[in-house]
């Protein structure tokens, strides 16, 4: 039983490990808490950041579940996945090259893939990060080769789903510190001068990111 628990232990430290690297890289999670910690406020981006946590736990039960594996080692299906994941990106990217100019004053929440003025509810903006990780392609690896690879077939699914929550959490901290980071006035204030062009920015990159998701495929 102890071997087993310091197995578990093992596991555990190089799953965070690999997992903090991987959080920490630039890709579309981080560019819509960007954005949205900017545009519209830490709220936003802290339910934002909330929403991309849970869409984890999506990888987490399909991994757990073995549907990774059937989504992997299924051409046309991964392909699917590639192409639904880029078209949202690239939704977004569309979106934050459309809008209007932020208001002046505190701004909250203007609801970008709409243009100015309609304000960004708690649900689009944790429904945004939900799906902008939970349809990340390059997720689906991760968490296929975290589990196949870092973690013993031996090792129960209730102990690999304390794995899966941990990095849920985790990921949703990050971001969530990110969005306050970002979000001091000083910061924000800056980015919210440039904000006509910031948006556009990140629209591109939203855009590009999506480009280089469909690529990987051809």
């Amino acid at each position: 039983m102890i071997e087993n628990w310091q197995l578990y232990w093992v596991e555990f430290i190089t799953i965070a490990g690999v997992h903090f690297f991987a959080v920490a890289s630039p890709g579309p999670d981080f560019a819509i808490v960007l954005k949205h910690s900017v545009s519209y406020g830490r709220r936003a981006a802290v339910i934002t950041s909330v929403g991309i946590g849970l869409g984890i736990l999506i990888h987490v039960a399909y991994s757990l579940l073995g549907i990774g594996i059937i989504i992997a080692t299924t051409p046309w299906l991964f392909n699917v996945l590639i192409y639904v994941a880029a078209a949202y990106l690239a939704y977004l990217g569309w979106g934050a090259i459309r809008s209007g100019p932020s208001p002046e004053g505190t701004g909250d929440e203007l609801d970008a893939s709409n243009g100015g003025g309609q304000l960004l509810t708690d649900k689009k903006a944790f429904f945004i990060g939900f799906m902008t990780n939970g349809l990340n392609p390059k997720a689906t690896l991760f968490f296929l080769s975290v589990f196949a690879l870092g973690v013993s077939e031996q090792t129960p699914n209730e102990v690999k789903a304390v794995y899966g929550l941990y990095m849920a959490i985790a990921t949703g901290l990050w971001f969530a510190f990110l969005s306050y980071c970002v979000s001091f006035p000083q910061i924000r204030n800056f980015l919210r001068k440039q904000g006509y062009w910031f948006d556009r920015l990140m629209g591109v990159v939203l855009i590009a990111l999506a480009i280089k998701v469909v690529l990987s495929i051809l």
